[in-house]
């Protein structure tokens, strides 16, 4: 009789199964048994174990699973759906490749091959659902060891990747800002004695960023003042004193830059004690540069209006001036020419004439100064023209100085007043013969340069473009900075009293800026001067410049001219003065008298001439209503400055005619005749 394995209970902690048989007699009496037992403690163990697993599994945020050799999924646990969206029973028995997106199935694949090659691999991966996961799968294996299937984890990480993609886009940002705003950050950690920089600090530094951490003397190795710097972070550290520092630091490749060091936080321990300095390192180097450049800028826009304060003025005590001058210089003129050179009075007016002249001398520098003054460019090459002044430049100078002229070659034309020549050159050869202390050496100069965007954008005041330069060197005493800084305003002088005007350079300044040039000036106590003169290059031919013919005789006129003056004085002066040139006069002291008289006049009017600046109406404006009365009528303007009205800038249209005041009647009857007979 055979009886099946019965549970036989637990002996001395073991779980077994028997099973036996009983030998009867013929009236059922059992006569023996024989039987086996079996031990199934571990077998029990690793059912107990994997039931506990499969709980814990199926209760798991985490998605587990286990697949065949064939990819098709055997058993998967509740995760599932909240991750993926799919029910468990749904899945089991499918393949899991359309569960992923198709850019990963051939990774997966190959992934899969070698985990049941027996590797185990570590992947992500994105599921159908737009979720991202983690994924560690595992080869499976029977009771034998030969490899069924396998058997996987994947971790939902979408939002972890999302907070790290924020968290690295975050630190680009970072990184970008600290780079355009040349900003770093650092901290100095005390028990290591070592300094954490960002990308940003130790560029900065100069540092090539090896590791994030470096001993504080590397870093102090940069530092050009490392023991100030370093002195100010022990105070930080041991007196709690906070502190923000500029310093210079030279990086190991590169220029020197200037910082600005400061601390963000002072950071202790649970003692008090500090244990880690937290701050951050700016590049201020160009800032600084920019802030240098405005100021320069600022005292630059603070002189140029000073001067041009100066210059309104001095133009207008000058045009004031100059109408009196024209008084005194005519009346004075006409007495001489009644008088006969031996009478007692003569010399004295001849006095009073040279008087005259000289405050006429210095009107015209102050009218030049401030760029009033009416001028006529012509094109000319400006080494003929100095060229032709050597004779007069080495009388005025004297025989103890060696006068040097090195003309450059192939010269470019400018387009200046001849007469502006003489000015700058008989100024600033006068100025060098004052500076020279007996024997000594005046070196004039021409060449040609150029200037570019690069050049000027660090040379303030320079204008890119093609220049012709004249130079004036001296070895005489030489200045220092404080004197070069004044030496264009008018009225200053380092000479003696009665040695200067201190006009002299200012009529250079105003001469050159007319002109659309720039002047420097290099000097250093003890070692000379030079001035040198940038005039713009006139892209014409240059004019062919003639020697002056001697003076014709005055010849006088028979025309009528229609005078117009507001300054009675002065229409008074210059009445008489045309009438005794022979000219007939039609004076006015007013615009609308003018047109009045031109009106009712029967002969014919062949001059107008007329005051630029006066009530009602100016000089040009009055000559174009008198056109439309007469087309042919001959024009010559008259004033102490121009003020613009008929001319740019001071510089005259071709074809209009201009005499300066004061004048006197030998260049009233000069520029009378020209107009006429033109």
């Amino acid at each position: 009789m055979n009886l099946n394995w019965k549970r036989c209970g637990r002996m001395e902690a073991m779980d077994g199964w028997v099973r036996g048989e009983a030998t009867r007699d013929a009236n059922g009496k059992i006569m023996d048994l024989r039987g086996a037992a079996q031990e199934i403690t571990q077998r029990k163990l690793t059912e107990n174990t994997l039931r506990e697993s499969k709980v814990f599994l199926d209760n798991l945020n985490d998605i587990a699973y286990m697949a065949d050799t064939q990819g098709n999924l055997t058993w998967v646990n509740a995760a599932i759906e909240k991750i993926a969206g799919f029910a468990p029973e749904a899945v089991i028995g499918k393949p899991f490749l359309p569960f992923f997106i198709e850019e990963d199935h051939a990774s997966l694949i190959e992934v899969y091959k070698r985990t049941l090659g027996g590797e185990s691999s570590e992947n992500i991966l994105t599921i159908t659902s737009g979720k991202t996961c983690h994924f560690t799968s595992l080869p499976r294996r029977n009771i034998t060891g030969d490899i069924i299937g396998t058997f996987g984890i994947a971790r939902d990480i979408t939002e972890n990747r999302r907070t790290e993609q924020a968290l690295k886009e975050s630190e680009d940002r970072l990184r970008k800002a600290q780079k355009v705003a040349r900003i770093g950050n650092w901290e100095y950690d005390i028990p290591t004695g070592k300094v954490w920089g960002s990308e940003e600090a130790f560029r900065i530094y100069g540092i090539e960023r090896k590791t994030p951490f470096l001993p504080l003397d590397e870093v102090e190795s940069c530092i050009i003042e490392a023991k100030r710097v370093n002195q100010s972070l022990m105070d930080l550290i041991t007196k709690k004193v906070a502190y923000d520092i500029e310093f210079e630091i030279n990086p190991v490749n590169g220029d020197g830059v200037t910082v600005i060091h400061s601390i963000a936080e002072l950071a202790c321990d649970a003692s008090g004690n500090p244990v880690k300095v937290l701050g951050v390192i700016q590049d201020i180097t160009e800032s600084k540069a920019k802030e240098k450049d405005r100021h320069k800028l600022h005292a630059q826009l603070q002189q140029a209006q000073k001067m041009e304060s100066v210059g309104r003025l001095a133009g207008g005590v000058a045009h004031d001036f100059n109408n009196m001058l024209g008084v005194i210089l005519g009346h004075t003129e006409m007495a001489m020419d009644q008088m006969d050179s031996s009478h007692l009075f003569f010399l004295n007016l001849q006095e009073i004439q040279n008087a005259a002249r000289r405050s006429a001398d210095l009107t015209h520098q102050l009218l030049a100064f401030a760029r009033k003054q009416t001028v006529s460019p012509k094109v000319l090459d400006l080494n003929k023209m100095v060229d032709g002044m050597l004779n007069m430049l080495l009388r005025l100078i004297g025989e103890d100085i060696d006068l040097v002229w090195l003309p450059g070659k192939k010269l470019w034309p400018v387009n200046i007043d001849p007469s502006q020549i003489d000015q700058i050159m008989a100024n600033l050869c006068v100025n060098a013969r004052d500076a020279i202390a007996g024997v000594g050496k005046l070196t004039i100069e021409t060449g040609i340069c150029t200037f570019d965007d690069a050049y000027c954008d660090v040379h303030q005041g320079f204008i890119p473009g093609e220049y012709v330069f004249l130079a004036v060197s001296d070895n005489g005493s030489g200045m220092d900075a404080e004197t070069q800084a004044k030496i264009f305003e008018p009225f200053f002088t380092t000479k003696g009293v009665d040695k200067g005007t201190g006009l002299g350079l200012s009529t250079v300044y105003g001469i050159v800026k007319q002109n659309n040039g720039f002047i420097n000036v290099y000097s250093e106590p003890g070692q000379g001067t030079t001035f040198k003169i940038y005039l713009p290059r006139h892209t014409g031919s240059a004019d062919q410049t003639h020697p002056k013919n001697p003076q014709a005789p005055i010849s006088h006129g028979n025309k009528t001219i229609l005078l117009v003056e507001d300054e009675p004085a002065i229409l008074n002066l210059t009445t008489i003065m045309l009438q005794r040139l022979g000219y007939t006069v039609l004076a006015a002291s007013t615009p609308g008298e003018a047109i009045r008289l031109a009106r009712e006049h029967m002969g014919k009017i062949d001059l107008l001439m007329t005051d630029v600046v006066m009530p009602e109406m100016n000089g040009r404006d009055l000559a174009r209503n008198l056109l439309s009365l007469n087309p042919s009528l001959k024009r010559l303007f008259m004033s102490g400055y121009t003020a613009n009205v008929i001319a740019h800038h001071g510089v005259l249209d071709e074809g209009v005619h201009f005499i300066q005041k004061p004048f006197s009647k030998k260049d009233l009857a000069d520029s009378v005749k020209k107009v006429l007979e033109e």
